[in-house]
């Protein structure tokens, strides 16, 4: 029976996407639920699941070819996996035995590769056969239990899962001054694209202050540990300003508003969107009512949403929205920077290195750990005295944590 494969419905900030890699070539065999070809949008990368077990027949668009919702772009026939094979199905509930038929997560792949295993040698705990990331750092650290490529074992197979090579133009030699010419994925065009749109069509200013994390640091110092074991998950800083933040969207709703069209739209929640770097780009999944999750809680999905970002596992719904962001270029060792909005937000707050510096106190000179930080806001929308009040309300909230408690 032809199965037909169409682009899965995109989400409507999503007009297109282009076909990023098919991971299986006519005429090979496909198990249900295996992912068969994968599509790059402008913010995420889609899965397109075999919806059978059976063979890819028909390739009718190619790699590079842009997309449309419900587009039809290959063809598959069902029920003939074992056939094409030549061999019986290895697929158990519990977990597959290695052997050909396993099919790998994005994460999962781009370990295989970097540590040069065989796919094929992996044994499988996921349904459907398929290959976990958990499954391949088990292989790592126990190096015995599968060959690496390159030795060839009565299961070995194809080769693992092809590298995702960007498109590139063979470099020009001239004497000496090399250059190559590669194409700019969708994720890099959408940045730049919505970075000169912020640009062109807001008033960006920027405000700076600096806070005395001392205060952060001793708490987190004391109770590191015990937070750690009762919640599983590491006390950050990260956790802190967003409490501190939402405390200033609170107290000067202008920042957690933003414009449309004549209209300015006063958001009655507080979805904070965490700047997160991936291999792809720089991209900002979202906290949901933020006011509503504990410290733990928003340190837990900020974990997350890092190995998310790592694995390129991003859903749609993890990046859509928002109210207001949050970036910290201090991972990077930035001390200062003019953070640019993130369309339609009006704000946006900039986090930097936390350094030693001598500052005043009482009339001494004293070292602090001090950390630069700066408030980008839409000037059309956000007067200056709003702006600057809430980065003092940010600051006055992290320098005596308690206030955070105490909401005052």
């Amino acid at each position: 029976m032809a199965i037909e494969l169409k682009v899965p419905g995109f989400p409507e900030s999503v007009s297109d996407g282009t076909i990023l890699r098919w991971n299986k070539k006519p005429g090979e065999a496909v198990r249900r639920e295996e992912p068969v070809v994968e599509i790059e949008t402008d913010k995420v990368v889609f899965e397109v699941p075999a919806p059978c077990d059976g063979v890819l027949e028909d390739i009718l668009e190619p790699e590079g070819t842009v997309v449309v919702s419900g587009q039809l772009i290959g063809r598959m026939r069902e029920g003939e996996v074992a056939v094409a094979r030549g061999e019986p199905q290895q697929v158990s509930a519990a977990g597959g035995a290695p052997g050909r038929g396993a099919f790998a997560t994005p994460s999962a792949r781009r370990l295989i590769e970097e540590h040069g295993l065989d796919l094929d040698t992996i044994p499988a705990s996921g349904s459907g056969n398929r290959v976990l990331k958990e499954d391949v750092l088990r292989v790592i650290e126990q190096p015995d239990q599968a060959p690496a490529r390159g030795e060839v074992t009565p299961a070995q197979t194809a080769a693992a899962a092809p590298v995702e090579v960007p498109t590139e133009t063979p470099a020009a030699n001239l004497e000496g001054r090399p250059e190559r010419r590669v194409t700019m994925t969708r994720l890099r065009a959408r940045i730049a694209e919505r970075l000169v749109e912020a640009q062109q069509t807001a008033a960006i200013l920027t405000t700076f202050n600096e806070i005395n994390m001392q205060p952060v640091m001793a708490l987190r110092t004391r109770y590191r540990d015990e937070f750690e074991r009762i919640h599983g998950v590491r006390l950050g800083f990260m956790s802190f300003f967003v409490k501190a933040v939402i405390e200033g969207l609170r107290r000067f709703p202008e920042l957690n508003a933003s414009i449309d069209g004549t209209d300015i739209v006063y958001h009655g929640f507080f979805d904070i969107g965490i700047a997160v770097s991936s291999p792809r780009g720089l991209v900002v999944p979202i906290l949901r009512d933020a006011d509503q999750l504990g410290m733990a809680d928003i340190e837990t999905r900020i974990g997350e949403f890092g190995q998310k970002a790592k694995d390129a596992s991003l859903s749609m719904e993890d990046i859509t929205g928002g109210t207001f962001t949050i970036t910290n270029g201090g991972v990077f060792g930035s001390l200062l920077s003019t953070p640019i909005l993130n369309p339609p937000q009006s704000g946006i707050l900039g986090m930097h290195k936390i350094q030693e510096r001598p500052v005043a106190e009482n009339g001494a000179v004293v070292i602090r750990p001090m950390m630069n930080v700066a408030l980008s806001y839409d000037h059309r929308l956000v007067d200056g005295r709003e702006a600057v009040q809430f980065l003092v309300t940010v600051k006055d909230m992290l320098e005596d944590p308690a206030r955070l408690l105490l909401g005052v």
